[in-house]
């Protein structure tokens, strides 16, 4: 399926695409990407200029939409670069990890959708849209009916699924919803003989730090080109 050493994570957004998520996939055997509510995340089968010129015809809306590499990636015109964010990607392929579960977590459905947006706006853990909870799994923790924290999954490329959105009000910071909200999809994503991976900024040490302390470990450095259709 892959040629020599290319590992799946070299390239998620494509990966996922093509498999996990091909059914909220658009785009050919070239280039793909998602309804622009759902994720800005596009996927190339190669990092070409000639794919870039081909997203660049095929992709229905301006963007801003995000190409994720793991190698730093000259972008050719006409494209506008708006920003280059480094991060991390890490992954936990350590035993099945054991948590206590107290607060209690509750599916979100599209009824939650407007609190969903708010929160992620609110903290801003990465992309989120009003129709992001399309990628599924996404639970949450609740405090006087208000969503109080909150993580889900999104990128699922073969065997690796992605847990996405982890975040939590700064009024509930310190209550360790994000290490539950972690362990459950953890230990979900395990049980079905998968491999959780995630994305964080290289600068965010305090995520980084509970990221490593349930088990996960830096693969490599990847960069999220932040990408505009000019004219």
């Amino acid at each position: 399926m892959f040629a020599g050493m290319v590992h799946v994570l070299d390239n998620p957004a494509w990966n996922a695409l093509i498999s996990g998520n091909k059914n909220i996939a658009f785009g050919n055997g070239q280039v793909r990407y998602f309804d622009g509510e759902v994720s800005p995340f596009v996927g190339l089968e190669e990092n070409t200029a000639g794919n870039l010129h081909l997203l660049y015809e095929k992709l229905p809306y301006n963007g801003p939409v995000l190409l994720l590499t793991a190698d730093e990636t000259e972008i050719p015109g006409p494209w506008k670069v708006l920003q280059v964010i480094k991060g991390l990607q890490m992954v936990c392929d350590v035993a099945v990890q054991q948590g206590e579960i107290q607060a209690e977590l509750v599916p979100l459905t599209d009824k939650h959708a407007p609190q969903m947006v708010a929160l992620a706006k609110l903290t801003n853990p990465g992309p989120f849209a009003s129709k992001t909870i399309r990628f599924g799994h996404y639970m949450g923790i609740f405090e006087n009916g208000k969503l109080a924290a909150m993580a889900g999954q999104r990128m699922h490329a073969f065997e690796y699924a992605e847990i996405s959105a982890v975040c939590t009000h700064p009024d509930h910071v310190g209550k360790g919803y994000a290490r539950q909200l972690l362990l459950y999809h953890i230990n979900r994503i395990k049980k079905a003989s998968e491999t959780p991976f995630l994305h964080v900024r290289f600068d965010n040490y305090r995520a980084i730090e509970v990221y490593q302390r349930l088990g996960f470990y830096t693969r490599c450095e990847v960069f999220f080109y932040v990408m505009l259709k000019a004219g």
